[in-house]
């Protein structure tokens, strides 16, 4: 991508409660307002799973403000990217986006340890899109790191 405007990625996933959470938040603290991210759902539940609310504070990152939102096909032309993460065919596809999809685990109703470990996976793919969409960012500490 070589567009100069910053880049828009949504994260979709079913209930919007676990792993576009996940996404959104480290894609914010890694991005530094390079990158918009935004995560919704294609069945919001109503409230982010609070196993993922618990390992992320654990590093450090707020989750207070996050509410499942409902994926609509606006939010997706809006949108550089959409990156999905176990939402299938419910997805509205829109011509022109550029879709990806992460094969994660569902953290909802996981215990801790795994969590941890969808968590580090996210972590490592939110990094790699960084620096591939994000021309000469430099990236801070991985928040596993600390």
């Amino acid at each position: 991508m070589t567009d100069t405007s910053t880049p828009q990625v949504v994260f979709a996933c079913v209930r919007n409660g676990g792993r576009s959470v996940i996404s959104r938040v480290l894609t914010e603290h890694y991005a530094g307002g390079r990158v918009t991210a935004l995560s919704a759902g294609t069945q919001p539940g109503e409230h982010i799973h609070p196993e993922v609310a618990r390992a992320l504070a654990s590093l450090g990152l707020d989750t207070s403000r996050e509410e499942p939102t409902l994926l609509t096909r606006d939010t997706i032309a809006a949108s550089t990217m959409a990156i999905t993460l176990g939402c299938g065919e419910e997805c509205p596809f829109v011509p022109g986006v550029t879709y990806r999809d992460w094969p994660v685990a569902d953290p909802g109703g996981q215990d801790d340890e795994t969590v941890r470990t969808i968590v580090a996976d996210l972590d490592a793919r939110v990094r790699d899109l960084l620096v591939e969409i994000v021309p000469g960012i430099e990236l801070p500490a991985s928040v596993l790191e600390g």
